[in-house]
């Protein structure tokens, strides 16, 4: 009997070794729900590696905005593109290009409202190297909040078109359920 669990326990460890046919599982920080964009806000992270601590953090930082504006701008154009398909006139694919653009622009120089909801950094001595993670978010309500200012001082956008990109920012900001 004694034997028999001998064997039963150096089998489950050794099984609990093994890595299976992919590797090892690696679990990194700001994984899970919490980290995952979702109704209300737009999240990224990002990871950096350097023999340097700063270059490490830097790289993590524009990693983690990489991913949050590449949210922002595809779910605008998600946006934009349903607008248009519901219109389905000319005017449409006008106001859903302007609408596009003003994203694009926002996004490029200023995420509105961007927090940092956690940075944590390692350091490897045997590779003499530093690793940083770094998790990011963005309300959305405050980030279609700041595109309907943004439209609004915007001179290339006419009066038909400016009503129409608020009416699509003010559905949006329904969708958050934070009005």
């Amino acid at each position: 009997m004694k034997t028999k669990l001998f064997a039963i326990s150096i089998v489950l460890v050794l099984a609990g070794c093994a890595s299976g046919p992919f590797g090892k599982k690696v679990n990194e920080p700001f994984q899970g729900s919490a980290y995952e964009s979702n109704n209300r806000f737009f999240r990224g992270t990002g990871k950096g590696e350097s023999s340097s601590d700063n270059i490490a953090r830097g790289k993590a930082d524009i990693e983690a905005k990489s991913v949050l504006g590449s949210q922002v701008n595809v779910t605008m154009k998600q946006v934009a593109d349903n607008y248009q398909g519901q219109t389905e006139n000319e005017r449409g694919a006008d106001v859903a290009e302007k609408f596009q653009s003003l994203s694009r622009e926002v996004v490029n120089t200023d995420l509105a409202d961007l927090s940092k909801i956690g940075e944590k950094k390692y350091y490897d001595q045997k590779q003499n190297k530093y690793t940083v993670f770094i998790a990011y978010e963005i309300k959305k309500n405050a980030m279609f909040r700041y595109m309907k200012k943004q439209a609004k001082t915007d001179q290339t956008i006419n009066e038909r078109q400016q009503d129409l990109i608020q009416k699509i920012l003010d559905e949006e900001l329904k969708k958050t359920g934070e009005n």
